[in-house]
């Protein structure tokens, strides 16, 4: 990978910005890149100006005024008259039939896309810059649950340390929240393309649903490469819906480019596979697929026309299963996995905190007497704790006293119309 493929950078009192290319060999892309997109948008924006062109294509005027002029001595384009500081064009019947093919081909419209190499080394220059974590932040994210000291411990490490986390225990107790908190822990922001250029391919890589977009604090400056946008290390959550064709690039055929994979959208942040063993596929082949990426850090993925390209697999994962680990793992897989969590049901003592402190949340009080009445009524149940149902509970008593318009309060009885309305009559 050459060291010019890194984008070039500039110091604001916000940080380090990418800096706007001047010219079509600065973006690190192929002009003809740059114009076919030029051409597209004018067949889709009847009389665009030389600013609309800049906006849309995310570049500088100087530079769109440049592309627009080569298309209008190609006859591609025509100019209509003066607009502004540029021109506004209109699309030459020549120029319409070579966009209508260029839609056939690739039919991505949109910002200007950067190259997969200055992606690659962007990304890996912001995580190496990443603030380390400390024990003390760690315990902040965690504050809010009540686990063993060494489950404190073990995910402080796989966080801190940057390797991946697999968690087991049964449901209900924490895992996925341990996932949520632990990401509160990656601070800062990262720059990432709206989309990537793989010759003549597209991928679009920024997903608004996914990302979160910060100020650059540069404003609306020519400095800054609108190519890049600034977002909050994403964090994202993939469940009993994924599939193996889901962590790969997905081809639109309907626009002829490619959407990024959720993984490769959660680069720089956090990617939490929920309920690992419950998807619609074999978790053997999801271990397989995931070899290559926890022992290199990298993760090849795959073209329509077969050619495999090479991305960097730079993110926290973490993976939460309900099932018996030695059901939904091999040896193999464990081993590359960075650190192994067991998040077990709570104690007696610890379930009495729990509680106490959802109700404290909710401005009520549970008293001795009725926690020692619910904790009795889960053993003459056979029913096991849960860490999520003290919680569940409560609300269901809030839902009552709401619906009767009492004020908020807990009693057995209104504790046991809870149980019944959260687990049913018979305990199952």
């Amino acid at each position: 990978m050459l060291a010019s493929a890194m984008p070039p950078l500039l110091e604001t009192d916000s940080g380090s910005v990418p800096e706007a290319p001047t010219n079509a060999d600065a973006t690190g892309v192929s002009k003809a890149i740059l114009l076919d997109l030029a051409l597209k948008l004018a067949h889709v924006s009847p009389g665009i100006t030389t600013e609309s062109a800049a906006q849309s294509m995310h570049l500088t005027q100087m530079l769109t005024a440049t592309l627009l002029e080569q298309l209008r001595a190609e006859q591609l384009l025509e100019v209509l008259g003066k607009d502004g500081f540029g021109y506004r064009y209109a699309i030459s019947q020549r120029g319409r039939e070579r966009a209508a093919r260029l839609l056939d081909i690739a039919g991505y419209i949109g910002p200007a896309p950067v190259s997969l190499a200055s992606y690659q080394q962007m990304l890996q220059w912001q995580m190496a810059k990443t603030t380390p974590i400390s024990p003390a932040q760690i315990k902040e994210v965690l504050a809010d649950l009540i686990l063993p000291q060494d489950a404190i411990d073990v995910a402080g490490l796989a966080i801190s340390s940057g390797r991946s986390l697999f968690m087991s225990g049964p449901p209900g107790n924490g895992k996925t929240s341990v996932g949520h908190q632990l990401h509160k822990a990656l601070e800062g922001h990262i720059w990432i393309p709206h989309a990537i250029a793989v010759d003549q391919n597209i991928i679009r890589l920024f997903d608004p649903q996914c990302h979160e977009v910060v100020e650059h604090g540069a404003g609306k400056h020519q400095i800054v490469d609108k190519r890049w946008v600034k977002i909050r290390r994403p964090f994202i959550v993939a469940g009993g819906e994924m599939t193996l064709e889901s962590l790969d690039l997905a081809y639109l055929s309907s626009a002829h480019y490619y959407e990024a994979p959720l993984h490769m959208k959660a680069n720089g942040g956090t990617f939490l596979i929920d309920d690992f063993g419950r998807q619609h596929v074999a978790p053997a082949e999801l271990l397989n697929r995931w070899i290559i990426p926890l022992e290199h850090r990298i993760d090849f993925l795959t073209l329509h026309t077969g050619q495999k390209i090479q991305v960097p697999f730079l993110m926290q994962l973490i993976i939460a299963t309900n099932l018996n680990p030695k059901d939904v793992t091999d040896p193999a897989f464990l081993r590359r996995i960075g650190y192994r969590l067991q998040i077990p049901s709570p104690t007696p003592d610890i379930y009495r905190d729990i509680f106490t402190r959802y109700a404290a949340s909710c401005d009520v009080q549970a008293t001795d007497t009725v926690l020692t009445w619910l904790l009795n009524r889960y053993q003459t149940s056979g029913k096991e704790l849960r860490a999520c149902e003290p919680r569940d509970l409560i609300e269901r008593v809030r839902d009552i006293c709401h619906h009767h318009g009492r004020e908020l309060k807990i009693d057995e009885q209104l504790l046991q119309l809870a149980w019944e309305g959260y687990f049913g009559s018979e305990t199952v």
